[in-house]
């Protein structure tokens, strides 16, 4: 009975991280209106599926530090009970904060939930120097790093534009959609007979980019590698989360690792196909005013952090990267929410505490029940 609660918590904890995070990755192909939900929905399942299941062979590194092994003690590892309150507090938190609509880490809810649980069980015997070293230091330092390499990007891709000469084309913006569907959209040409102006919503006029890049055309290939940026980020989530919570089921004697994977890359999918609305609109509208181009640079950011720290088997949070480089990117343009943003960081320390709670009452019920 206690191996079947600690699989039904980890596939709790599954739907809440692809319920909160699965659509972080294509947040800028909906906020800048490149994509609409239920697309960039579609492309941030596959690809995180993908991701999910390439995690197996690419990230084991992460499959060891996420069991618990050298946080608490090894006794506390091969416990059940211990095992499903992590999971268990670790998905209340995150689940919660879905409902809200704010992004948080499953990282950090994990974090919170093994802190918790592990006072409660071990009387308070930690190893806080590998608490801070492995999993403080990259949660602190990943959106710092998200800020300003997401600032650098965007400057760089706009530097190598302007030497490309694609600049960018008129747009006329008008204010209703309602004469837009009525079919005010049309393409009027200019006093210059080589440019054209286009009538359209402010959301499309954001970036229209002229010219061509190796004879294609450039809004076209900014709008390919758009997609192809948020596919990468989602992949690289997936990548990055799904041995966090596999290692969960490490302990589960009749599961094979290949099935725990796919178990858990199931759920995570599931997760966000029914519950990501929220969460989708304050990363899509609320932390800030994205292009084309600058959700590319975005997603490029955060894309890169993620693979270089699964590589390395360093836990950052993708969410924090995420949230960072949509930041960054608001900061370089002046466009950036900052009240939002702040709320954001709360919930960021909200999570640990919150996280550590939730998993000390699980662990007081499941050990209770399993004595």
């Amino acid at each position: 009975m206690t191996l079947l609660l600690l699989i039904m918590a980890v596939c709790f904890l599954s739907f809440a991280n692809g319920a909160n995070d699965n659509f972080k990755g294509v947040a800028s192909l909906y906020g800048s209106g490149a994509a609409t939900y239920r697309t960039a929905l579609f492309w941030a399942t596959l690809t995180t599926l993908a991701g999910s299941l390439c995690a197996l062979y690419l990230a084991q590194t992460l499959l060891i530090k996420f069991s618990g092994k050298g946080l608490v003690t090894d006794a506390l590892i091969q416990s059940i009970p211990f095992i499903t309150a992590v999971a268990g507090g670790a998905g209340l938190t995150v689940i919660l904060a879905t409902r809200i609509g704010f992004p948080v880490s499953t990282t950090h809810a994990l974090l919170g939930a093994m802190v918790g649980s592990g006072l409660l069980a071990s009387w308070g015997e930690m190893n806080l120097t590998a608490l801070q070293h492995n999993f403080v230091m990259p949660l602190l330092l990943s959106p710092l790093f998200a800020v300003v390499l997401a600032m650098f990007v965007y400057l760089a891709l706009q530097r190598v534009r302007q030497r490309l000469g694609i600049g960018e084309s008129l747009c006329l913006c008008v204010e209703s959609e309602a004469a837009l569907n009525n079919g005010t959209s049309i393409m009027a040409m200019a006093q210059n007979p080589a440019s054209s102006l286009t009538i359209d919503t402010e959301v499309a006029c954001a970036n229209r980019y002229s010219g061509k890049v190796l004879g294609i055309n450039a809004q076209s290939v900014v709008d390919k590698l758009h997609f192809l940026s948020a596919g990468s980020v989602c992949f690289a989530r997936g990548l990055n989360d799904t041995p966090k919570i596999a290692a969960l089921l490490l302990l589960a004697p009749s599961l094979n690792i290949h099935w725990i994977i796919i178990l858990v890359a199931g759920m995570m999918a599931l997760g966000g196909l029914v519950n990501a609305r929220r969460v989708a609109e304050t990363m899509s509208h609320k932390i800030t005013a994205i292009s084309h181009g600058q959700g590319l640079a975005a997603n490029l950011t955060t894309a890169l952090l993620v693979i270089f720290a699964s590589q390395f088997g360093m836990p950052v949070s993708t969410t924090h990267v995420a949230v960072g480089s949509l930041f960054g990117i608001g900061l370089t343009n002046g466009k950036a929410h900052h009240r939002m943003f702040a709320s954001i960081v709360l919930s960021w320390l909200l999570t640990l505490p919150c996280a550590a709670l939730c998993a000390a009452a699980v662990y007081g019920m499941t050990s209770t029940f399993s004595g």
